[in-house]
């Protein structure tokens, strides 16, 4: 096996494992980390507490939110970049 096909191309090689399967399993728990914070924030009640905002249930759903964007907002990217690479050099990044 050469360098270039276990590197691959399109949807095959290490690229296409990476394109198919890795960065969409980020992307979804980027994701997911995003839609718990907005549950949190919005429907996630703290226990036994009367006004808004104790105990930082709303500060815990906050960070949530911010870290799932900034998850995204990197990861996309970082995608964006390393698939801008392949195709500088000549490797087609998509099938």
């Amino acid at each position: 096996m050469t360098f270039a096909q276990f590197v691959g191309s399109g949807s095959t090689g290490l690229i296409g494992a990476l394109n198919t399967i890795v960065v969409p399993i980020i992307f979804a728990l980027a994701f997911a980390v995003f839609v718990w914070g907005v549950a949190k924030y919005f429907f996630i009640r703290p226990t036994g507490l009367g006004s808004y905002g104790e105990r930082g249930g709303y500060a815990e759903g906050r960070q949530f939110i911010l870290w799932g964007i900034i998850g995204m907002v990197v990861l996309f990217s970082v995608w964006g970049f390393v698939n801008l690479l392949l195709s500088t050099l000549g490797i087609t990044p998509g099938a």
